[in-house]
């Protein structure tokens, strides 16, 4: 394992830059590079993960059917860096042998070999008929379970569309149609299971989401009185675009006001939706880079002209949101179900004075991922199918939460909603924030805005 450990590393390092080089800039990889971390990734992963999960669920025979411009969810994520969708029909297929006996075989029976991670099964020269060509390999095989990628509670292990399994069953021999399964919980397995090498990449990609929203949290960004929430969003996704990276949702922004700051908006008519001095600016925020999604909520506090720091409700409140992540984390357990850990941890917080609504999500290869689901906002009770999914090892999750937090009525006579998501990977024992947390407020000072004028 040391061995491993020590290449993996060296690896990464010939393509990451050093940590002397900090600008957001030179954080990101040429595009290149970047296929040459994403497909090192998947072939780990596909190396790894697949024999250990279908081992663990008992499945010998994985099939994945997906045709271009329709790709199974769990498909997209074992293509190369330079296959962008599925080329025709493309067909993977994993074959258990034992680990005694080769292990398992990738084939991708289909016109085309994928890259150099799936031999290719399929020659139209000699059998004219694809389907025909599946079934071959399944009879020879005979699989004691065949899985295929339906599922009720996860839309990403429900790939498989009607007129494929259709066709697929059609073909295969009589034997073997009774032997389908789902490979419901092989497919989240390997969609939530995060390697040695990805944390260490996710790392990175983390630090670049941070930087990203602390240089929008400035006052050379922000003019209070004049810019918007709207603004504010507009600036963060093309921020995003001018480096080059992706996201996976719409960036939004709100605002937090105190009692008095709200009475003065609404007695004056300016716009509730523009940003002002003793605003508490909230935002949720999120980026794709090699594979690997972010999703993280923060907030920032513009400063009055006559304060140097975050009023004392804010830093209340922030501590509040902060106790509540604790509480959250602190039951995470392998086998304990979402829906288990999320009333563990109402029961704490409520118990604590502090109002909780808590809704965490796996995160990953996808943002809103498959995995342990713990709340949603409007299922407080417990989420039926994905809440009731064990939590595994080597997982990654999204903390989510508001926490309503009883702050001094200077600022507010009713709880301050203090919403938090920050991204934090549990090993099986502990549970750490990839990049850290927010546990003090950013702080926007319009002064730095009026020096460049």
């Amino acid at each position: 394992m040391k061995n491993i450990a020590i290449a993996t590393i060296a690896f990464f390092m010939t393509f990451l830059p050093t940590h002397a080089q900090q600008t957001l800039e030179d954080m990101i990889l040429p595009l290149r590079e970047r296929a040459k971390i994403m497909d090192d990734l998947l072939k780990d992963r596909l190396d790894t993960l697949v024999p250990m999960l279908m081992r663990r669920e008992a499945i010998d025979a994985w099939v994945i059917i997906s045709r271009e411009y329709n790709e199974d969810p769990v498909l997209k994520t074992m293509l190369p860096a330079t296959w962008l969708s599925a080329r025709r029909r493309t067909v993977l297929i994993f074959l258990d042998h034992g680990a005694e006996n080769g292990g398992v075989e990738r084939i991708a029976a289909a016109r085309y070999g994928v890259g150099d991670i799936f031999e290719g099964g399929w020659n139209p020269d000699e059998e004219p008929d694809q389907w025909r060509r599946i079934a071959q390999i399944m009879d020879e095989f005979n699989p004691k379970k065949i899985a295929l990628n339906y599922s009720d509670d996860w839309a990403h292990a429900d790939g498989l569309t009607y007129s494929e399994q259709r066709d697929f069953i059609a073909n295969i021999p009589d034997r073997l149609r009774t032997r389908i399964v789902s490979a419901e919980k092989l497919s989240v397995g390997w969609l939530e299971t995060r390697t040695d090498k990805e944390m260490i990449i996710y790392e990175d990609v983390m630090k670049i989401a941070h930087g990203i929203i602390a240089e929008g949290f400035n006052g050379k960004v922000i003019t209070p009185g004049t810019t918007t929430t709207d603004d504010l969003v507009w600036w963060y996704r093309q921020r995003i675009n001018d480096l080059g990276l992706a996201t996976w949702f719409h960036t939004s922004i709100s605002a937090q006001r105190s009692d008095a700051s709200t009475a003065h908006i609404k007695t004056n008519n300016l716009d509730a939706n523009i940003l002002y001095k003793g605003d508490n600016v909230h935002i949720d925020f999120g980026i794709s880079y090699l594979d690997l999604q972010t999703d993280t909520q923060q907030n920032a506090y513009i400063l009055r002209d006559d304060e140097t720091d975050v009023p004392e409700a804010l830093k209340i409140a922030l501590k509040g949101g902060n106790q509540l992540q604790d509480m959250l984390t602190g039951n995470f357990q392998i086998g304990r179900t979402g829906n288990e850990i999320l009333k563990l941890t109402r029961d704490q917080s409520i118990a604590a004075g502090i109002g909780p609504i808590i809704y965490t999500h796996p995160i990953g290869l996808h943002g809103h991922a498959a995995g342990t689901t713990i709340g949603m906002w409007d299922k407080q009770d417990g989420v039926p199918g994905s809440g009731d999914y064990p939590m595994h090892a080597n997982t990654v999750y999204s903390i989510e939460l508001t926490a309503l937090v009883d702050v001094p009525d200077s600022w507010s006579t009713k709880p301050m909603r203090m919403m938090l998501e920050q991204d934090g990977h549990y090993d099986g024992s502990t549970f750490r924030y990839i990049a850290g947390r927010q546990t003090e407020y950013h702080i926007i000072d319009p002064k730095d805005g009026q020096a460049d004028e």
